[in-house]
C-alpha cells in the first residue's frame, strides 16, 4: 500500500482509497517537484491506480526530457485533489499546507543547470524528496558515473539467455517506492541486484526493465550499441 508523509498527523499515511488518484502540481513548482510528481504517478499505476496529474503552467518547459510526460496544465489549481505537490517551502512544510489534503513539500534542487535530463533525474531520486537536493558538479558526476555503468551492464546482459526476473528483489524495490517515495532506498535495491553473482543476467535484465518503468531513466538505452 503507498503511504506518503502527511505534514498533519506527522508521519506517513496510506493515500485515500478509490481506483483514481488527483495529484496537483502548485504553481511555480520546478524540475525536482515535477519529477517527484511524475514519481508517484507512476508508482501509483503500478499499484493499479488511474492517476490524474495536474500542474498550473510550469515553471520549467523542459520537464518532457526528465521523463515527466502527460502532465494537464490548467492556469487554476484543483480545489480537490488527493495530493498536492510545491517546491516552495516555509519550515519544511509545503506552501499548500493549508488545505486539508496530503501535501509534498519537496525543496527545489540547487546547483547549475544539468547539460544531461536522465543523470539529474537520478542524482534527484537519490536524496530522500522531503531532503534538499544540491545537483553539484561532483553529484552530477557521480550519478553519470552510476547510471552508465547500469546501462552498460543492463547491455552486456540483454546478450543472455532470457529469464524470469527476480521477484525477491523487484518486490523489495516496490516496497521502498510505496514507502513514502524512497527512491533512494528502490536505487540501493539496484546496486545490491546488479553486484549479487548467484541471480543469472537475463534475470537481472528482466528486474532492472521492470523497475525502469517507474523509475524512468531510460536504463535500455545502451542495449544494441556495443
Amino acid at each position: 500500500m503507498l503511504r506518503l508523509y502527511d505534514h498533519r498527523t506527522g508521519r506517513a499515511e496510506p493515500l485515500p482509497t478509490g481506483q483514481g488518484l488527483r495529484v496537483q502540481v502548485l504553481p511555480g513548482a520546478g524540475r525536482r517537484a515535477l519529477v517527484v510528481a511524475d514519481l508517484l504517478r507512476r508508482v501509483a499505476q503500478r499499484g493499479g491506480r488511474r492517476v490524474r496529474l495536474v500542474s498550473t503552467p510550469p515553471g520549467t518547459d523542459d520537464y518532457a526530457d526528465y521523463s515527466v510526460a502527460s502532465l494537464e496544465v490548467r492556469e487554476e489549481p484543483l480545489a480537490d485533489a488527493d495530493v498536492y505537490i510545491s517546491d516552495s517551502v516555509s519550515g519544511g512544510v509545503s506552501r499548500g499546507a493549508d488545505v486539508d489534503a496530503l501535501c509534498l513539500a519537496v525543496p527545489a534542487e540547487t546547483g547549475g543547470s544539468p547539460s544531461d535530463a536522465a543523470t539529474a533525474r537520478l542524482a534527484m531520486l537519490e536524496v530522500p524528496y522531503r531532503e534538499p537536493a544540491d545537483l553539484s558538479d561532483a553529484r552530477l558526476s557521480s550519478a553519470a558515473e552510476r547510471l552508465d555503468a547500469w546501462r552498460r551492464k543492463v547491455a552486456e546482459w540483454a546478450t543472455s539467455p532470457g529469464r524470469p526476473m527476480s521477484r525477491g528483489y523487484a518486490t523489495e524495490a516496490e516496497a521502498a517506492l510505496a514507502d513514502d517515495l524512497d527512491s533512494a532506498g528502490a536505487l540501493t535495491v539496484l546496486d545490491r541486484l546488479a553486484a549479487d553473482p548467484d541471480v543469472p543476467p537475463g534475470a537481472k535484465l528482466e528486474t532492472f526493465i521492470h523497475l525502469d518503468m517507474v523509475l524512468a531513466l531510460g536504463l535500455v538505452s545502451a542495449i544494441g550499441t556495443a
